[in-house]
Formats: structure tokens, sequence, C-alpha cells
């Protein structure tokens, strides 16, 4: 008897051990997990009972909520909301959450660490407070200003303060509408949200961040910066040739002129940039070595996304690259790949005497009674590898004054801007179907800019099309800080 006893207590101990190890791997390890999956929507609903903070560029709240007799207390609503639809995302019953909802959930529902005393409150009682609100450093004006230039085409702008990192405008098309998918109707939100995922153009998709595009000639500006580092200067001068004869190759890089970029003798590093001459830029980077324009790249931030309120994909300079790859690399095509944000990113460092900056664009969380619980993310984005500033401040004054040529008396005349200091370069990848066209630049040390736009028709480049979109962009980023 003695031995049956003891045999049931030894399982009843077992069984016991088992619920308690089982209970502390459920709220120890997989709590957080339990309580965001999809499946679970007692958080979400909870969240519905108090009143989420705005989220507000300018003086406008481009998200907010609104109280309701339905189910659901608030619904989250979006007044101007193709224009932000990709910075604020949606806040939805059946889709959870996206862009800056999902990203300062804690923030807009008062649940951040900023707040803990609110939340002890809470606890012992006191009502639901409202969420605090999030302040962009987006510039209205500038906002409608990147829409209105790109006029209805699939493309990409990202202006930005290089001297801050505050992006000032950044703005993606095809773009949607996240009001139905925060509705309250679950089958108005699946419906969208099929047809949304149907649609061959993806909306959804924010092009300034989350797709990379082959940079074409804009990437010059990083072969030249390796350049400048090693010791060139803007007066070397190199053969100024027809077609470039790619060493291990019959696959030999051309102009995009057809013939030569100046007189067929020589030509300057001033001046290949200036009219954008891929002969040179080839011949330079493979004299430079792969492993030169590798460092040179990610020390711009290449291969590494920035650190950014929201998600960013790398931009990529490929590894182990052989002769007629590195060749094709060095004018940015190949599998060289970018960001708008990464180049405006990359333009800024320029203007900002080679300083990094990091990127944001939350300028402020705020409580419910307008005290600031914290200001932007400011500072130098060191970056790979080592840290330090990605090109010397003379490397920088001197491609500044390369890209003022540019926009002066070479590919990019059509961003120019009367009475101000305008820089840049231009591009046009070859993809093989229609080019991707690139404008990115700066206008003094006050903007920064990257303009992209695929498949605007075979004969565009990136100076007819990309540089209009820019200086337009410029020009009302100018007017608003004035």
């Amino acid at each position: 008897m003695n031995r049956q006893i003891g045999r049931v207590a030894a399982v009843t101990f077992l069984l016991f051990g088992a619920l308690f190890i089982n209970l502390n791997i459920i709220t120890l390890l997989q709590a957080d997990e339990l309580a965001n999956h999809p499946s679970n929507r007692r958080l979400i609903l909870r969240e519905y009972a108090i009143e989420r903070g705005p989220i507000v560029a300018g003086e406008e709240a481009i998200a907010r909520s609104v109280p309701t007799d339905g189910e659901f207390q608030y619904l989250r609503t979006y007044p101007d909301s193709e224009l932000y639809a990709h910075l604020t995302g949606y806040y939805s019953i059946q889709l959870q959450r996206s862009g800056l909802e999902r990203a300062l959930n804690e923030d807009l529902t008062g649940r951040s660490t900023e707040v803990v005393a609110q939340n002890l409150g809470e606890l012992l009682g006191g009502s639901e407070r409202p969420g605090n609100a999030v302040q962009l450093s987006i510039e209205p004006a500038v906002q409608r200003a990147a829409r209105s230039a790109l006029d209805g085409r699939e493309g990409a702008v990202v202006a930005l303060d290089p001297r801050t990192g505050a992006v000032l405008a950044s703005y993606a098309n095809p773009t949607f509408d996240p009001n139905p998918l925060s509705g309250h109707d679950r089958r108005v939100i699946n419906d969208t949200w099929a047809a949304l995922n149907e649609r061959d153009d993806r909306p959804l998709i924010d092009r300034t961040r989350a797709e990379t595009y082959p940079p074409g000639s804009v990437f010059k500006l990083v072969v030249a910066a390796a350049a400048l580092e090693s010791g060139l200067e803007p007066t070397t001068l190199f053969p100024d040739e027809g077609v470039y004869d790619v060493p291990q190759t019959q696959a030999n890089i051309g102009n995009f002129s057809g013939g030569v970029c100046d007189d067929g003798d020589e030509i300057s590093l001033t001046d290949a940039m200036r009219v954008s001459c891929n002969t040179v830029f080839a011949r330079l980077g493979v004299e430079l070595g792969d492993d030169a324009l590798r460092d040179q790249a990610e020390r711009f931030g290449f291969n590494d996304a920035p650190p950014f309120d929201l998600g960013v994909t790398d931009s990529i300079f490929p590894r182990e690259l052989d002769v007629p790859s590195l060749a094709q690399s060095a004018i940015g095509q190949r599998d060289v790949r970018a960001t708008p944000l990464q180049m405006a990113v990359l333009a800024g460092s320029i203007a900002n005497g080679g300083q990094l900056m990091r990127p944001h664009v939350v300028d402020a969380v705020r409580d419910p009674d307008g005290a600031q619980l914290r200001g932007p993310d400011v500072g130098r984005w060191t970056g790979p590898p080592g840290g330090g500033l990605p090109i010397s401040p003379r490397t920088a004054q001197q491609l500044r004054s390369m890209m003022l040529d540019v926009v002066n008396s070479g590919t990019g005349t059509a961003a120019r801007i009367d009475g101000v200091e305008v820089g840049g370069k231009t591009g046009t990848a070859q993809t093989g179907g229609d080019p991707v066209a690139w404008f990115v630049g700066f206008a003094g040390d006050e903007v920064a800019i990257a303009v992209m736009v695929p498949g605007a028709g075979s004969d565009a480049t990136g100076g007819a099309v990309a540089a209009p979109i820019a200086r337009s962009v410029l020009s009302a980023a100018l007017e608003a800080r004035r």
C-alpha cells in the first residue's frame, strides 16, 4: 500500500512539476509572443478603449482617434490619408498595425516607459488616459510638393535636413488609403486588403525605404569619394574614351551619348562627373579595386540599414566582384542597389561636410498635457566599418564643388534654382526595361534630396525626369523653412 501511495505521489509531483515549468515558460518566455500573436485580439481590443494619441505633421493631425457609439470606443482616421499612408501605416482590428502605428504603438497608447507613473495610476484604479501625441519632422508643404511633382508617376522622394537628419518629406507613389483598413467592418477590411494585394503596382510598398533600385550614375559619387580619399584630385586626368575596354570580357562599357565625353583626348574627374562619363568611372572603379569601393560604400551606409524610426531595407554593394562586375558596379549597375532614403542620407553627408547624420522622422513624443517626453534621435550615424566620418571634410568640399558643376553646367541643369546654391548628380540606371531615373543633391546646407522614378519611359533620363522634381521639392523646402 505504501509503495502504491508513493508511486501516486511521485506521478502527482511530476505532473505538478511539468505544470509549473509550463506556466513559467508561458509567463517568462512566450508572454510577449502570445500577447502579440495575430490570433489574440484581447490586447488590441483593450487598446480600443483608449483614445490613441494623434500623429502630427506641422500643425496637422495626420492620424487621430474619434469616439464612436459602436462596440469599439474609438475609430482611427487619417484625414489626408494617401499623402502620409506609408508613414502612418494603418491601425486595424483585423490586420493589427503597420508603419508608425506599429513602431510607436506603446507611445500612442500611453504605455511607453516614460509614462510609468501614468500606468501605475491606472493599475490602482485610475481611468484610462489618452495616449501620447507623436510629432513628426515632416513639413506638410514639402510632402505635398513631392506628391505634386511626381504627378501620379511611380516613384519616391526623400528630403531631409543634412545638419540633423530630420526627414522633411518622404513620399512614394503608388500609395493607398489606410481608412478602410482601419475601419470596424471586417468585410470591408478584408475586401480592401485583398484588392490592394492584387494590384500589380503594389501600393502597400513604401518605395522610399522598403525597396531598392539600381542607382545608376548617382553611385559615381561613391566612386569619386573613394578616389579622392585615395589621394586623387578633382583635376586628375583620365583618357576620354568612347568605349572602355573592360578586362576579362567582351562586354565593354560605352557612354550614354555613344561617343567620347569631351574632345577625345583627356578629361578631368570634375568634368567626368559633370557630364557623367561612364568610361572614366568604369576605369576608375577597376583601378581602385572592389575592396576600396566596398569600403567607401559601407562608410556611407551600404550593406547596413540606417537607424530609422521605421524599418529600412539594406542598400547593397555586392561582395566578391570579378573585374567585369566591378566595372559595371562602378557606374551603379549590375547588383548595386540603393533605397532613396539611403541616397538622400549620402547626399546630406556631402552637404554637411562629411558628417553622416542618423535620419529620423519622429521629432517629439508629448503626453496628453503637452509635456515633451522625448525629442528626436539626433546624432551622427557612424556606420560600418569602424565608425568615424565616411569622408573627410576636404573630400566633402571637393565633391560638393563637383556637384555644383553638375547643376550649373552639366546633366543636372533642370534642378537649378535662381539665387540658391544647388548641387546634385543625375542617374539613369538601365534595367533591361525602362530605365530608373535618379537625382540626388542638396540646396545649400539646408536640404538634401533623393528622387527616384522607375519606368518613366525608354528615353527617360535623370536629368530630364528626376531633376525637375527635385527642383520643385527643394524650392518648397526652402520656402517652408524661411
